[in-house]
């Protein structure tokens, strides 16, 4: 306390000393005096008030704990006498034990009393119940089934009671309501017939439906009062739980399952289009039946069966296995697509699942696969497998059958305008196209592979196409006078060629995307080589046509008899001109290049005419006479191929150029000027050669042996600047050199 009252006095001190600072303040020491009683009579107050209030509280307190102690000691004597007088009561209640069953025996006969009625009617309530579920009346049968049971079960819980393990009553109660059970599995048959036929049931009689469903639900209520009572006293009647909603839907996904395997009516021996018809059949009863399990199956159930929803599942799991088993046979490849198609597309579509009047129970985006993406990659493998074996097979029957055509005695059908072709290109297109707008109804990555297979055999079948083309050749040259109509199937194979490079743009145009395009475009540039090759060979074996008919006229150039006055250049051109107008039936990339080279050889076969040196002129008047000659059959060889070549934008006049430049050699008469004149012609043919200059000099014959030997050296020194637009010829021609038999001769 002491210490206590030190800190309040230098409390106060420091106080007072902090209101006293100034002289001036003095002035107002009574003012802070009365200030400071003020406030210690407003604490004091405070603390009277707090201490007074603590006082009540410890009072109030200290009063319950002795009220408290006093119950304890009441409670305690209490006790104590319940004790005494429990242990005077075990004698007692020993003595009771005869009225205790007495008890339980008056229940049980109060329970037999109460269903006395029924016990002795039971005989007659089976009949009763018999016949109620005989005609279709199943609420009264069960109604009735129920009070039989409930009879049963009450007689059986109270035999319980008193004698759990009294089996014999219990048999006896069991027996006696024996029949009782067959009706229950009686009733249970007629309710899963209508449950098998509920979709048929639901648009016919939709009230015996709902009658079913009630059944269903009094019998679950039952099934939960029957479990509860046996948790708490260990007795459950026979037969219980029924479990009739649980049977109910098993019911219901057997009878789906069913209905879906049933639908397949053919098989592929009776019918090659059996799975497409099963997958319709199929197709058309899922959706008619979830139809009537949306709009009118869910009337006839509690919300809490969610009806539409389970048969959505069941029809589903039903379909995937469905699915799965067709899978796993050994399908065809129009089967695999069909089986494909259905799964991946039709399912979905609003043909099925996403049909407008299943929304918005069905989401299809919520459906599983039907089938898992396994089996379908190991199904588009099989496809792509067996496709690729039947393309193969498809490609050589087509060939086969167009070199039947090949042999023919009449000739190929034109196409509209005009132009020789076989059904070769149309067969092998019209198949990839079917093949891919398959494929393109499956998958897009599909699609694309199957038009890489079909690309890839296409220049596989393309090489044997080739092949074949050139036996055909081979095989005519041994007897030119079969096949009757070679030339009009040879020009028909050389326009099948530019038909499948046109055939090959469109597919790929049609179904081949910008960004996969680039990666083909090597296999492209080898098929139109390859064909290329083809229209070349075909081109340049008609040309061997017409020249081996030519073959007799063009030795008749350059030899005594044609200077004389034969007609052989006349019959060229007649030939040619023939030949040419079959050749018309060309289409035109070829065929300009064909006329081209028949101008080409028969001008090069000419200027071998004059190189063989079959003819020596002897005099100016010879050499005049046969350098006209030459020059009008270059011109007449100029008009026919202009002739020939009209339309083409072909320049026709430099090669029959080489024939008037070689005439104005043998025209000259000045031996003097020769070196001049063949110096301008080495000049414009710069490949032309020391045995050309020779054997041109040869049937000039008037040149000796030291002047050739002169021209041909002095050409050989000077240099020549050839036209880069010129296209050697003159490489071409060999001249024949003498032989030692005719040198001795």
């Amino acid at each position: 306390m002491e210490e206590t009252d030190r800190e309040a006095v230098a409390t106060a001190v420091q106080r007072v000393a902090g209101m006293l600072q100034r002289p001036d303040q003095l002035d107002k020491v009574e003012q802070y005096r009365r200030r400071e009683a003020r406030k210690k009579a407003s604490v004091e107050a405070r603390l009277k008030a707090a201490i007074q209030s603590q006082l009540d509280g410890v009072r109030t307190g200290l009063s319950q704990l002795h009220n408290a102690l006093n119950d304890v000691k009441d409670i305690q004597r209490s006790l104590i006498d319940v004790n005494k007088d429990w242990r005077q009561s075990i004698n007692t209640i020993e003595n009771l034990k005869d009225v205790k069953d007495a008890v339980v025996q008056h229940s049980q006969l109060a329970a037999a009393v109460e269903n006395l009625k029924n016990i002795f009617s039971v005989p007659e309530i089976v009949r009763e119940t018999q016949d109620l579920t005989e005609q279709g009346e199943l609420l009264q049968a069960h109604r009735k089934l129920m009070d039989l049971e409930c009879s049963r079960d009450d007689l059986m819980y109270e035999q319980y009671r008193m004698d759990s393990k009294n089996t014999h009553d219990m048999n006896l109660i069991h027996v006696y309501f024996g029949d009782m059970q067959k009706l229950s599995e009686e009733l249970a048959k007629q309710l899963w017939m209508v449950v098998q036929r509920s979709l048929v049931t639901v648009r016919r009689d939709p009230t015996l439906l709902v009658s079913v469903v009630r059944i269903i639900e009094r019998e679950e209520k039952i099934d939960r009062r029957m479990l509860d009572r046996k948790k708490q006293t260990g007795f459950i009647p026979p037969g219980r739980p029924k479990k009739w909603k649980e049977k109910m839907f098993n019911i219901l996904d057997r009878t789906v399952t069913t209905r879906i395997e049933g639908t397949q009516a053919d098989t592929r021996e009776s019918d090659k289009m059996w799975l497409v018809r099963h997958l319709e059949i199929i197709r058309k009863y899922v959706l008619d039946d979830l139809l009537v399990a949306k709009n009118l199956m869910v009337q006839c159930f509690p919300p809490q069966y969610d009806i539409f929803k389970k048969l959505l599942s069941m029809y589903h799991q039903a379909l995937s296995a469905r699915m799965q088993d067709l899978a796993s046979e050994d399908l065809e490849a129009n089967e695999i697509v069909s089986l494909l198609t259905w799964v991946l597309n039709t399912y979905k579509s609003t043909e099925m699942m996403g049909n407008s009047e299943l929304a918005p129970e069905v989401d299809v985006n919520s459906l599983n696969p039907l089938i898992s993406q396994n089996v379908v990659d190991q199904l588009l493998s099989k496809y792509m497998s067996t496709l690729t074996s039947n393309i193969i097979g498809w490609l050589r029957k087509a060939l086969e059958t167009d070199k039947k055509d090949w042999i023919k005695e009449t000739e190929p059908e034109a196409d509209q305008d005009g132009y020789y072709q076989t059904t070769l290109a149309a067969i092998v297109f019209q198949m990839f196209e079917q093949n891919l707008q398959v494929a393109a109804q499956i998958s897009e990555d599909l699609k694309m592979k199957v038009l890489l297979l079909c690309l890839q055999q296409m220049n596989s079948f393309l090489t044997r196409y080739k092949e074949e083309a050139q036996l055909y050749k081979e095989e005519h040259l041994k007897n030119r006078q079969h096949p009757q109509c070679y030339v009009q199937y040879m020009i028909a194979i050389i326009n099948n060629c530019q038909t499948f490079k046109e055939s090959i743009i469109s597919l790929k145009r049609k179904y081949l995307k910008n960004e996969m395009e680039e990666g083909m475009s090597s296999s492209h540039a080898n098929m139109d080589v390859i064909l290329d090759t083809i229209a070349k060979e075909g081109c340049s074996s008609l040309l061997d046509e017409v020249f081996m008919d030519l073959e007799p006229h063009l030795n008749e150039l350059m030899t005594k008899k044609w200077l004389t006055g034969s007609n052989a250049v006349d019959t060229i051109c007649v030939t040619v001109e023939d030949y040419f107008n079959d050749f018309a039936r060309i289409k035109k990339p070829y065929k300009k290049k064909m006329t081209v080279e028949a101008h080409r050889r028969v001008v090069v076969e000419y200027i071998k005419a004059i190189m063989l040196k079959r003819i020596s002129f002897k005099n100016a008047e010879e050499r005049k006479e046969g350098a006209e000659r030459m020059i009008k059959e270059a011109d007449q060889f100029r008009f026919l191929f202009k002739k020939l070549a009209a339309g083409s934008g072909e320049d026709t006049e430099g090669l029959c150029d080489i024939i008037v430049a070689i005439a104005e050699v043998i025209k000259l008469t000045d031996p003097s000027l020769l070196y001049l004149e063949v110096s301008t012609l080495v000049s414009k043919y710069p490949d032309i050669r020391d045995d050309h200059i020779s054997a041109l000099l040869t049937v000039r014959g008037d040149a000796s042996r030291d002047m050739k030997q002169t021209i041909i050296e002095t050409l050989d020194q000077g240099s020549s600047q050839p036209n880069p637009n010129y296209v050697p010829i003159f490489k071409e021609i060999t001249v024949p050199t003498l032989s030692v038999q005719k040198l001795l001769k």
